[in-house]
């Protein structure tokens, strides 16, 4: 059995802290709800007009101001990571040949 080495293939790639933007959007959405609560429940209003529907009203208003807020605050987020971002180099390991074992 002839063992033949490859040599390492080398590459540079850029590293940085990306947010996800999902629970930004998420976080943001939840705020927007909590908002709409205080909002229906907690501030006074017309007797004339239920509490829930207030709520449901908004609910969908402040909901998706939420996510666009919190969304804005993912992008900012990742503008300020390209800036801080670093250079590395990466070696590239070759796998071991099909039908060796190397846990022996």
């Amino acid at each position: 059995m002839a063992f033949h080495e490859t040599p390492a293939e080398r590459r540079e790639v850029t590293v940085r802290r990306a947010p996800k933007y999902v629970p930004f959007l998420i976080v943001g959405a939840l705020a927007g709800i909590v908002a709409a609560a205080v909002v229906a429940y907690a501030v006074p209003g017309d007797a004339s007009f239920d509490p829930g529907a207030v709520f449901g009203f908004f609910l969908v208003m402040f909901a998706a101001a939420g996510a666009l807020l919190g969304a804005l605050l993912a992008l900012v987020l990742d503008r300020r990571s390209v800036k801080r971002r670093e250079r590395a180099v990466v070696e590239a390991v070759p796998d071991a040949e099909a039908g060796t074992d190397t846990h022996e």
